[in-house]
């Protein structure tokens, strides 16, 4: 893999700590996230990697710890202001609209940038029209990158399920995000869409300069595309390092290694 340029740390998660009910699905975990970097989360099922997303992005409040998003802290992020300081996130369960065709649902990634009332955008008046124009060369640019120039105007619903993954990713590259959440983009694949997501991803890490959180199962896409890792446990952290320290760490080979996956 191409030696990347990686910079300061961007994102500081500190003592993050998530209940629902009873039930801890956080304790007290803390790692951070340089800028160009890919960043592995990885652990056995249950072990909390989504929900740290959703707390770095906003969709879950912990009862503690905090965030820190270039040199901003905050208790809790809200989505909103998560999508405002360029995190885009994808989901394990595709949330795309299955009746709208491939640009159109890469479209809606663009929302947050557009300038023009709701209005104006319907009825593509003026300054809405050419502001539409300047999104949608935007959006076949990232199209081309995707190799999905051929299913444009196809509804996705009738995409095999790797392109639909494809079209997820494009979605969240459409807000143009400097950080990138990634929820195991390559579950559910067979060997070749998960060879070919692997080079989008770091692609996108390599020419669009994005830094990527990414949750993955696959430990050879792991070891693959990683510059370093974060091991959960019971929502626990049990490992932190480069995928070689991960992988001859003892706590992390009797969590999750030694499991046959």
């Amino acid at each position: 893999m191409a030696e990347r340029h990686i910079g300061d740390v961007i994102l500081k998660v500190e003592g993050i700590t998530l209940s629902f009910g009873g039930v801890k699905a956080l304790t007290d975990v803390s790692f951070d996230v340089r800028e160009h970097e890919v960043r592995a989360i990885i652990g056995p099922n249950g072990a909390g990697k989504s929900s740290m997303l959703n707390c770095i992005n906003g969709v879950y409040s912990p009862q503690s710890g905090r965030i820190t998003l270039r040199g901003q802290t905050f208790a809790q992020m809200s989505p909103h202001r998560a999508a405002e300081m360029g995190i885009a996130r994808t989901f394990q369960s595709l949330a795309l609209f299955k009746g709208m065709t491939v640009l159109d649902n890469i479209m809606t990634g663009r929302n947050l940038k557009m300038k023009s009332n709701l209005l104006l955008q319907g009825l593509r008046l003026g300054p809405a029209l050419n502001e539409e124009l300047r999104h949608r060369e935007f959006v076949e640019h990232i199209i081309d990158f995707l190799e999905i120039q051929a299913f444009r105007k196809t509804p996705v619903g009738r995409l095999p399920y790797g392109l639909q993954k494809r079209v997820d990713l494009g979605r969240a590259l459409a807000m143009e995000p400097t950080l990138l959440l990634l929820d195991e983009p390559m579950a559910g694949m067979n060997t070749e869409e998960k060879q070919d997501m692997c080079r989008f991803i770091l692609d996108v890490n390599d020419e669009f300069g994005t830094t990527i959180v990414l949750i993955e199962h696959d430990m050879g896409v792991v070891m693959d595309l990683s510059d370093r890792v974060v091991v959960l446990d019971y929502g626990k952290k049990i490992g932190d390092g480069t995928p070689d320290e991960v992988r001859s760490n003892q706590n992390v080979i009797d969590a999750y290694l030694g499991v046959a996956h």
